[in-house]
């Protein structure tokens, strides 16, 4: 009965309220499309941790981890009871220590922190150690790599994907996720967000919040000969501007440094940046190439847009400091790279699997004095 009041109704419909009701009709149809293509990028929690596993296998690969347990649970104890303080202190975080002298730091979705040896290395204090960690903790916290795919639409399902299939989907947000954590493509507010995270969470711990500031001017200085983009916190904002505000938010605020800990933890030295061994021009995971030795493709593929692969073939150990910074200077420089983003890095990915508790991470704190 109801059905058939509707076609009565229906058929009743002068031409343009025909119309008229056609177009709201469509319209309402494409509300729900879009509203689906905005979905799409609401992952779950489960869904962000597979993505950032798949994020952190290819950075893994790229660059090897150090296989030392006990590094491993330093820095995990250092980066648990930062994560604790955190708005997201469920999440299964893991601390990665990677095996290249450059300095770096990637945060993968869902919680999963890799600092490179070099980094150690150049970082003289705890207290530094934990404005580092804490900043790539934000970074995961506010979902940064994932909210600037959605912001920049850079992954949307094809025609013919549905929400239903989301494997596809996700393994492009991964791939576009890697680009944006390798290449340290978060843009200036998304920066900021973290440095003030990386504040906030290191004094929670009971760190001196400034000594990020610390670190920070140190990397500054090592990196001011450098022709192109290098490393940790080397893309916009400036990091001058950066060292400033971090100091101006900081004030005159105390916390423990806990220098005397991390030497005794951590033996890496720094490695001048001239000295850093290097991908060859053309090695798979830099240029794209995938034919180290063939510098006609190498050619070729410097002139097309960039793919990034993860391979670790072509690589080369450094040669003398004053033709290192040559080689950087052009090579790294006409493709935007640094040495610390072209580092060569270590032959095992597999991860060092360390585990500490909750009464562990207690005691730990008790050293933060």
């Amino acid at each position: 009965m109801k059905q058939s009041m509707i076609v009565v109704a229906l058929l009743a419909l002068t031409a343009p309220a025909y119309a008229q009701l056609g177009g709201i009709l469509n319209k309402a149809q494409k509300i729900q499309e879009a509203k689906g293509k905005f979905d799409d990028l609401n992952v779950s929690e489960e869904e962000e941790r597979t993505i950032g596993e798949q994020v952190s296998a290819k950075i893994r690969q790229r660059f090897g981890v150090v296989q030392d347990p006990a590094i491993h649970k330093y820095v995990t104890l250092v980066g648990t009871l930062l994560a604790q303080q955190s708005e997201r202190p469920n999440l299964a975080w893991t601390f990665i220590v990677l095996d290249t002298d450059g300095v770096n730091a990637f945060a993968s979705p869902g919680g999963i922190v890799h600092i490179t040896r070099g980094a150690l290395g150049l970082i003289t204090s705890e207290a530094e150690l934990a404005g580092v960690l804490a900043h790539e903790v934000g970074h995961v916290a506010h979902k940064h790599a994932v909210n600037a795919i959605r912001k920049g639409k850079a992954v949307q399902l094809g025609a013919n994907e549905t929400l239903s299939s989301r494997g596809p989907f996700l393994d492009k947000i991964a791939n576009k996720a890697y680009d944006i954590v390798l290449e340290n493509k978060f843009d200036r507010n998304d920066e900021m967000d973290s440095d003030k995270v990386s504040l906030t969470l290191a004094e929670k711990a009971g760190y001196a919040p400034g000594k990020l500031a610390d670190f920070l001017t140190r990397l500054d200085e090592r990196n001011k000969d450098q022709p192109a983009s290098n490393g940790l916190f080397a893309s916009h904002p400036d990091t001058q501007a950066r060292i400033e505000a971090i100091r101006k938010q900081a004030g005159t605020r105390n916390g423990a440094v806990v220098e005397a800990r991390y030497k005794a933890n951590v033996k890496y030295k720094p490695t001048p940046v001239t000295a850093i061994a290097t991908v060859e021009d053309g090695a798979s995971g830099l240029t794209g190439s995938t034919k180290a030795g063939d510098k006609k493709e190498d050619a070729k593929k410097e002139e097309e847009p960039k793919k990034k692969g993860f391979g670790l073939g072509g690589l080369k150990q450094a040669v003398a400091p004053e033709k290192q910074s040559a080689q950087v200077s052009a090579s790294g420089g006409s493709r935007g790279v640094g040495p610390d983003r072209a580092a060569k890095g270590g032959s095992n990915p597999a991860p060092v699997k360390v585990s500490v508790s909750n009464a562990d991470v207690a005691e730990f704190k008790r050293g933060v004095a």
